[in-house]
């Protein structure tokens, strides 16, 4: 059986919103896939600065935003 169930963190312990159809003690695989960003208790000042404090570019990569016309259009077609 596979299913997707929602369910909110707490004190350490997922509380399922809904019930399992599964006898008591079976063992289950289980996958964490957040939806909500981690962005609790801060202000969207604070979530601006820390998008403002992040690099333009990645250092080190072969691919730079700089060249964006010259890799799409080539030589003559970039501006």
């Amino acid at each position: 059986m596979k299913t997707t169930l929602e369910a909110i963190y707490e004190q350490g312990v997922l509380r399922l919103l809904q019930p399992l159809p599964l006898a008591e003690g079976s063992r289950v695989e289980v996958t964490i896939s957040a939806t909500e960003f981690p962005i609790e208790n801060k202000t969207p000042a604070e979530i601006l600065s820390t998008i403002a404090a992040m690099p333009l570019e990645a250092g080190g990569e072969e691919f730079s935003g700089r060249e964006h016309d010259k890799i799409l259009y080539g030589e003559k077609g970039a501006r």
